[in-house]
């Protein structure tokens, strides 16, 4: 007699915090829940964006594609525009109603979990780097996607809408648009030039090239440039969680009157003109941020 089928193992718990990764690109949503080592516990969803997506259409296409994927205690997104503390200031491939928006909040209202958004290419990057020396990260997909890491520490571009090629910019001449309008013969020799374009601008130690187009990328790559994938991508949403929150003005701070300064006798006339130092944008910013950082002029 044959014995009898002996019950499914019990599968070992989930290593939380589980992150629900998002990635809101021009074309689709893509979600994942991740446990605390960035392992994938569920499989990836993927929905179409919304037809000029505005915040409403955006979030509820999210909240679907959230219900998709079972339990988790917290939400990690990365959005195709500037992004700062959560708020979006730009979306150039989206609907309107997004200057302003603070999405953070709005997932958080949704989902009832705990959000941080950030730039899609950064949460990109954040998943890719090695955190050692200076590390350029690109998106290719319906935008253009830039961020720069210096040992670790993401900064922010947004090189999309930057002169390139024949004053056109990088997202005319190497967004989706442009690949479908000029084939990928041109798109690649195009890539080809602003892969050196940007080595002499910021003389990067590495340079990670992802997003969706990456697989009609057929030039053979300097050996300082890689493809990496969305899926290795989506782990940036465990590292957006790491990362030290950024203190933001309330708007009772914003409201309180700067502290009187203390009062110091005037200079001669002579003195204080010798004594005069220039003000420029760089020392500008160095004062604002009290950083030794260089600020380009």
């Amino acid at each position: 007699m044959p014995k009898e089928s002996s019950p499914t193992a019990k599968q070992p718990p989930v290593k939380g915090p589980r992150t629900l990764a998002i990635d809101i690109g021009g074309s689709g949503l893509k979600a994942v829940v991740l446990d605390a080592d960035g392992k994938a516990v569920t499989e990836r969803g993927r929905v179409p964006t919304p037809r000029k997506g505005t915040p409403n259409k955006l979030i509820a296409a999210l909240r679907g594609l959230a219900d998709q994927q079972g339990a988790f205690e917290r939400v990690a997104a990365g959005f195709p525009g500037v992004v700062k503390d959560g708020v979006v200031y730009s979306a150039p491939n989206l609907g309107h109603g997004w200057n302003g928006f603070d999405l953070a909040k709005g997932l958080e209202k949704k989902l009832k979990r705990p959000a941080r958004v950030a730039n899609d290419a950064d949460v990109q990057g954040m998943g890719d780097v090695s955190g050692r020396g200076l590390e350029l990260v690109i998106t290719l997909g319906t935008g253009f996607g830039s961020v720069l890491f210096s040992d670790g520490r993401r900064i922010h571009l947004e090189l999309a809408h930057h002169p390139f090629h024949n004053g056109k910019t990088y997202e005319d001449e190497l967004g989706r648009r442009a690949l479908d309008k000029k084939g990928r013969k041109k798109w690649n020799k195009l890539l080809a030039e602003a892969i050196d374009d940007l080595r002499r601008t910021f003389n990067y130690d590495r340079l990670y090239i992802g997003g969706g187009n990456t697989k009609f990328i057929t030039l053979k790559l300097p050996p300082d440039a890689q493809i990496v994938s969305n899926e290795a991508g989506m782990l940036g949403g465990i590292a957006l969680w790491k990362e030290a929150p950024q203190p933001s003005a309330s708007p009772a701070a914003a409201a309180k009157p700067p502290a009187a300064k203390p009062t110091v006798a005037a200079a001669p006339p002579e003195s204080k003109a010798k004594g005069k130092k220039k003000l420029t944008a760089r020392t500008a910013v160095n004062a604002e941020n009290g950083s030794d950082a260089v600020a380009p002029e």
